[in-house]
């Protein structure tokens, strides 16, 4: 069973090894190699073509957002959430948030079969955390939640990653569903569903090997 190490209760902290106890990169580490700058720098400028300052603009996206996350993983797994670090107000929009996941919800028979799991492959020698494994409606599936402004091109590689860790330990995976949960009014609720994961599998495989090269040479 392969080693890991929770630093914290994010994905980010989490420190994957191997069996032997060798530390390997997890999925967002290594697809942080692949260039996401324009679209970044786009979104930026226009925030702040409107008056706002984009630090604390981003930090309160990602307080209510992360919020937003932690009662979803709470409403599938029968958990109490624990709010007393979160303001009056980032709990009421995280829960405002959360009004169109239970309506995806009430249309899908759910068995869930792991939440959070943290999983590595020996064989690619790389780690990843899944948000979420469960028969949907009789289908092995992985669900990704994001919480953002859209389902971007990067999620499809993220997933695939994930959906080889699953496989690689033994769970099947016929579908994979990214579903997008907003966080203000101007965002949408989106779901998008993956039954062929070959090429985004190479973008990340590829990815791994930039990653690897750009360690030697540092």
């Amino acid at each position: 069973m392969a080693k890991t190490e929770k630093l914290s209760g994010t994905k980010q902290h989490t420190v994957y090894k191997l069996s032997d106890g060798t530390r390997v990169p997890g999925v967002t580490t290594v697809l942080g190699v692949l260039d996401k700058g324009r679209a970044l720098l786009v979104w930026a400028n226009k925030i702040g073509l409107e008056g706002i300052q984009l630090n604390k603009y981003v930090d309160k996206l990602a307080t209510v957002g992360t919020l937003a996350h932690y009662l979803v993983e709470c409403e599938l797994t029968d958990q109490i959430p624990e709010l007393s670090s979160f303001s009056n107000e980032e709990i009421d929009k995280a829960e405002n948030c959360l009004l169109s996941f239970y309506e995806w919800q009430k249309q899908h028979k759910i068995e869930r079969k792991l939440n959070e799991q943290i999983l590595v492959s020996e064989e690619y020698r790389y780690g990843g955390t899944c948000d979420f494994y469960c028969l949907l409606n009789g289908i092995e599936t992985l669900i990704d939640f994001k919480t953002g402004s859209g389902i971007y091109q990067e999620y499809y590689w993220q997933v695939c990653a994930y959906r080889n860790l699953l496989i690689e330990n033994g769970y099947p995976v016929k579908q994979v569903r990214i579903l997008n949960i907003p966080r203000k009014e101007t965002e949408e609720f989106q779901e998008k569903i993956y039954t062929k994961f070959d090429k985004g599998f190479e973008v990340f495989k590829h990815a791994l090997a930039i990653y690897r090269l750009k360690k030697k040479v540092n």
